[in-house]
């Protein structure tokens, strides 16, 4: 699935966790594997530059960028797809 891929690189790059990307799942909590806020900015504004849109304001809270599983489905519901990624 090459949303799930883009968003998994992204995280790789931009989270700085403290553990391998290789042992986060789609519901690792990035913040419990040492996503800070400051990262987490970071990791935002690169989704928003390659998926080209902006997180609406009410989207801005932890809970959208708390796994990978959290940020596709909120990149899919902004994108208007389902959440298949079609």
């Amino acid at each position: 699935m090459a949303v799930e891929d883009d968003i998994r690189a992204i995280v790789a790059e931009y989270a700085k966790l403290d553990v391998p990307m290789d042992e986060v799942t789609d519901t690792t909590d990035l913040f419990d594997a040492g996503m800070t806020s400051h990262s987490s900015v970071n990791l935002m504004l690169a989704l928003e530059e390659r998926f080209d849109f902006e997180f609406p304001d009410q989207l801005l809270r932890r809970s959208t960028f708390a796994s990978v599983s959290a940020i596709k489905t909120n990149i899919l519901s902004v994108l208007g797809e389902g959440t298949d990624g079609t």
